[in-house]
Formats: structure tokens, sequence, C-alpha cells
């Protein structure tokens, strides 16, 4: 049996330990998201909270894990009778990335669902997860219906499995918790505010801090079961507090004083909905009762809207999560009235709170380091501006002009991709377009092409009452299509003949909108940027739009225009990310104004190089930067090269261009 890394013994997390203590004293908070970057404790502390949690009573034989003191009635495996029933561990279940829809919830057996009427189910990570832990890693790269199902269960506290008219409920209430690197790619705003709490994680810049983070890590190595033991006290006192907390949280009174500043917080940081209020209010309650209190101070209330609002702020993927710690502070103190207590010396919920880091007072997010946060991505701008000279034809950064939505650019043809939001594509979810015989597992019957099958043999199959006779031969398996998620490679002309400070503002501008409608379609996406003398893969393919977004804000402009080592360079990168995901189709998105110098006979080589992509039938588009009066159609002839359209940056805009869509797929349907 494995020995865990102890809890207590995590070393510089402290957010990230309170916001997952709090949900093990009142899992209907909803959950933690915990982002930051790789090495950071996140998967070592969720792992370590499942040997804390105090076991749990469980029916005997159950595989739904009811509760023998109040079994429940709905339960497939029921009816259960109240009474005893054996102590088991909470359990700690992990999702994986690739898991399907049925290995979450559960999967019937369809072919004795229509021959025998029978409901026989088999359970999945949600029924194991019941009453226990339920973490995933990268939930950030998790499928968008896995995590719409996951967040629907852990919001209802059931599960319902639904096939053809044959239906399962379970109860399904569990810790949520998710691990992301926001490197790789953030999750949709719907997402995001779905979790309760949300804790940013980083490596402690602090040295005596690393210092014993390592001294710890190489002793558990050495020896777990001798470094368990030593820190075994620690944990049997947490567990204690734990329980403790539990028994007194019904008791915890939340006053009108709090709930007024609950409201006002969220109102004066602007929260969409309600769900934020509400589950402020669950989190300043178990803060109460975790200190060993019955009342709601001000303090509870300021450290809920650190946990629970940063992450429901976020409007899109080029806002950086977080929270202005002074404008909570003045919110707090303006609406801290005194809360209608017959009591004249009961506690109050006004007054701004103190910000030492007591026992019963947890740091908050980001304090513990100490460091002084990062520059935001135009002052880094202006930073790195003012070192460089005007000579060479280098100019420094220029901001890019407001997004805006963009039409939608698509891949012609069928794919069979990851799912998304951009092209058409063979998926396990969307319409259904026909069936054929199941390869594997059946997942989702078609039952007009079933009973087809089956008919013809009812006489020599014997079938004497009103029931169909159905054999695994005669299942058919449902063909269904939507939408995938591509990989959208930009190249960005950045030389001299862009500079013009108003021309590459809105170059950039219309980037950051193309990026913003990648990030909404699910899509990868990668950025080459040329100017002087080569081409450069600014950010290799990645979900990370706002990744993409930081290092177009920084991109400086000047210099020749080697638009040939641009196309070459995508074709590069295009080849590898063939070899990496060849189900995952490509869109090349080229952005310039058609000129190429630099070399002798620049334009033939653009050309030769264009034609490459067209020859391996990449779907592409050109964003033709060109402007003033006189204008030489040079990004028309790179398009045509390419076997893609062209499009102005005037056209981009949704409200500007129908028919984009068909040109890009009537001009590569005519090429082939």
């Amino acid at each position: 049996m494995s020995t865990h890394f102890p809890f207590t013994a995590v070393v510089g997390q402290q957010d990230l330990q309170l916001a997952l203590l709090l949900n093990s004293v009142a899992p209907n908070i909803g959950g933690v998201l915990v982002r930051g970057e790789k090495g950071t404790a996140k998967s070592t502390a969720v792992r370590a909270l499942s040997v804390l949690l105090p076991e749990v009573d469980v029916v005997s034989g159950c595989r739904f894990s009811c509760d023998p003191a109040s079994p429940d009635p709905a339960c497939p495996d029921g009816p259960h009778e109240a009474g005893t029933g054996v102590s088991r561990d909470a359990r700690m279940v992990e999702l994986p990335v690739g898991a399907s829809e049925d290995r979450l919830v559960g999967a019937l057996d369809i072919e004795r669902a229509l021959a025998e009427g029978v409901k026989a189910f088999e359970p999945g990570l949600l029924a194991d997860a019941h009453r226990g832990i339920l973490y995933v890693d990268e939930v950030n790269l998790l499928h968008d219906h896995l995590v719409d199902l996951l967040l629907d269960a852990a919001a209802m506290g059931a599960s319902y499995v639904e096939r053809e008219g044959v239906s399962v409920r379970h109860a399904a209430r569990f810790l949520l918790v998710g691990t992301m690197n926001p490197e790789e790619g953030e999750l949709r705003p719907q997402l995001l505010d779905r979790f309760g709490l949300t804790v940013e994680v980083a490596a402690s810049r602090e040295t005596d801090q690393r210092v014993e983070v390592v001294r710890r890590r190489l002793a558990y190595d050495d020896d777990p079961a001798a470094f368990a033991a030593k820190w075994a006290g620690e944990e049997d006192a947490l567990r204690a507090r734990i329980v403790a907390a539990r028994a007194l949280l019904p008791e915890v009174r939340l006053g009108d004083a709090a709930l007024r500043q609950i409201a006002a917080t969220c109102a004066a940081f602007e929260v969409d909905g309600m769900r934020a209020d509400i589950v402020m209010a669950r989190t300043a309650t178990a803060l109460a009762a975790w200190a060993g209190r019955t009342d709601v101070l001000a303090e509870d209330v300021r450290q809920a809207a650190l946990l629970a609002l940063p992450h429901r702020r976020r409007r899109n993927p080029f806002d950086a999560p977080g929270l202005d710690e002074d404008k909570l502070d003045d919110t707090l103190e303006q609406n801290g009235g005194e809360d209608d207590d017959p009591d004249p010396d009961g506690p109050g919920g006004g007054g701004r709170p103190p910000r030492g880091d007591g026992p019963d007072t947890p740091p908050a997010p980001g304090s513990e380091s100490g460091d002084t946060p990062a520059p935001s991505v135009p002052e880094q701008s202006r930073e790195q501006g003012q070192g460089q000279s005007s000579g060479g034809g280098e100019r420094q950064p220029v901001g890019a002009t407001e997004p805006f939505r963009t039409k939608m650019l698509s891949v012609p043809g069928l794919g069979e991709g990851a799912a998304g939001r951009r092209s058409r594509a063979r998926t396990e979810h969307g319409r259904t377009t026909g069936a054929r015989r199941p390869q594997g597992a059946l997942t989702k019957l078609h039952l007009a092409a079933t009973v087809q099958a089956a008919a013809p043999h009812q006489r020599t199959r014997g079938r004497s009452g009103r029931g169909l006779v159905v054999r695994r031969d005669d299942l058919r398996q449902a063909v269904r299509e939507g939408r995938e998620g591509n990989l959208v490679l930009f190249v960005v002309d950045a030389s001299g003949s862009m500079a013009a400070r108003q021309r590459m503002a809105a170059v950039k501008g219309a980037v950051l909108s193309l990026l913003l409608d990648a990030y909404q379609r699910r899509d990868k996406v990668g950025l080459i940027t040329f100017r002087g003398r080569d081409a450069e893969v600014a950010l290799p393919p990645t979900s990370s739009v706002d990744a993409a977004a930081a290092r177009l804000e920084l991109l400086p402009t000047g210099g020749r225009t080697p638009l040939a080592a641009g196309l070459l360079k995508a074709h590069e990168v295009l080849r590898v990310e063939r070899l990496r995901d060849p189900s995952r189709r490509p869109l090349l998105v080229v952005v310039t104004d058609g000129r190429a110098t630099g070399g002798p006979d620049p334009v033939a080589l653009a050309s030769r190089a264009a034609r490459l992509h067209e020859a391996e039938g990449v779907a592409s588009v050109v964003v033709d930067c060109e402007s003033g009066p006189v204008r030489l159609g040079l990004a028309g002839s790179l398009a045509r090269d390419l076997g893609g359209s062209a499009v102005t940056l005037d056209e981009l805009r949704a409200e500007a261009i129908a028919g984009l869509v068909k040109d890009v797929q009537e001009t590569n349907r005519r090429a082939a």
C-alpha cells in the first residue's frame, strides 16, 4: 500500500490547503479549481487530502455507496433498508483527460434493455466518487461536454444516464477538485464560474522556503513510512478539526450584516449572476466553522471573496484573474453596518478585518510569497520599447485596437478531430446522420437502424410474443456530425512595410479578434512572425490563446519582408504537428500586405513556398493589410498561390462579409 505525502507537510501553499479544507467541511461550496505552473504541489496536496477525510459508512454490497442511515430510495442497487453498514475510507477517484462519457457517468447494456427490458447498469466514476473526492488533473484539457456533465452532477448531487428512453439516476455528491496549468489553455468563463473556489499557486521565490521543500521531499523519497509517521500527530489533529468543523457547521449563523457585505461585494466587482453570492455565503459560513465560531465575521467575508471571486471577474481569455484588495476592503467597510442582533455585545459584521496570519485567519491568496506582482503586458511592452533604438528600421511595439467579432473561418470537408466549434466533423455528439455497426462498445444506439436490422430475422429466431428478439449483431451505432477544433496557425508580417503605427495597431487588433474567436471555438493556435532576414516561431501550437495574445502585444516591427521564410516556417510547423496530432486539421491565416523583399527574386520564392501549402491541401486565408488609395493586389495573388481566399481587414468583421466561408470552400473545391 502506497503512503501519501502528508497534507500538513506541504510547504508554502496555505491558500490551496485552506480551499481544500473548506470544501471538505462544506462540500456544497462547489469544489476547487487550482491554477498554477507545473511542480507546485497541486496534485500532491489533493491526494494527501483524501487521507484526512473521515471514514464513511456505506450499505454493504451497494455499488453507489449509499448511507445506511438514510439510503437513497432511487438507488439502482436498492431498495435498501435503513440499518447498520460497513465503514471504509473516503475514496479519491481520478478522472483521466481521455476518459469517455460512459466511463464518467456509467453505461447501460442496451442489448439487454431492448431484448429483456432489464436496466443493466455499469456504474462510472461519478458513482465511485460519491461521498469522496473526484480529482481531475488538467481539467482545462478535458472535452467540454465531459466538463458540463461533471459540473452538472456536482451541482445537482446526482447523475442521470439516458439511452433511448431507458434512464438511470443515482446520487453523486463529491468534493470536486480540478487542477490546470494556464499555459496549456483556459477553461471557458461559463465553466470557470461553476467551480466554487479558485486558487492561484506558484513556486516560492524565498530561498529558505525552497530549501525546506527540497528537504522534505528528499526525506519522503528516502523513507515514506518514516516521514509519514513523523507527521502523524499533526495529521490526526487536522482530521479531528475537520470532524469538529463539520459538526459545528449547522449551528453557524450568517447574519444580515454579513449577507449585506456579500451582496455589496459581488455587486461592486460586477460578477455575473447570483452563484458568486451563494458560494461566498457558504464559504464564509465554512470559514467560521473552521475557526470554531458560530457567527460569520467580516474577516470571513473578506477571505471568502478572495477565494470565490477572482475567476468570476474574467470576461475573456486575455483578462488575468484577480481581485483589487483595496477596493474589497473599502466595500466591506462601507457596508459594515451592525447586524439586527438583540444582543448589543454580539458579534457584528462591520469594520475592516485584520490582515494578520493568525491560526484562525488564513493568509490572503498570494500573500505568503511577498513577491511584487509582475507588470502587465502593456507595461512590459513600454519597458522593452524604451530600450529599442529606432535605427535599423525597428520600431517599438504598439498596442492593438479594440477586438471585434469576426466572421467564422472553417476548414472545408468533414474531419475527425478533437471536439470543438469550428469545422464540420464526425463526433460523439451532434446531429445523427447515419448508422454503422459498432466498433467496440456501443455508445450511441441508432434505434431505427437496429430494429430494421433485427426485423427480418424474427421468424427464424422463434419470436412468439410482443417483444423483439434482438441479437448483438443487430445493434447499430449512430453516426453523428458536429464540430471540431482546428489548429489555427497565424503567420504575421512584422516587416517595415507594416510598421506604420495606426496600421500595425489595426493588424494586431484583427489578429487579437481572431485569437478570441479561436478561444471560443476550442482551437489550438500558433504564431509565426517574419521580419528582417528570417521568420521565427513566436509561439508553438498551444491551447493557450492568452499566451499568443501576450506574444502579439510585444511584437516589434521593422526591416525587410521575408515572406517566403514565413511560409516555409509555417510548412515545417504544420509538418511536425501533423505527426503529433494527425486528426487535427490546420487552418493557415497569413496576415500581410503581400509584399516580399530581400534576396534574389523574393516574389517568385514566396509563390513557390505558397504552392507547397496548396499541394498538401492546407485550408488558407490571407488577411490583406494593404492600405492607401493605390493597391497592388499582392495579397490576392498570394491567396491564389495558397489555394485559399483573401479578405481585407474591414471585411474580416462579422457584420461586413457574408460568404467568406463559402468562398474558402468553393476555392478549395475548384482546386481539388
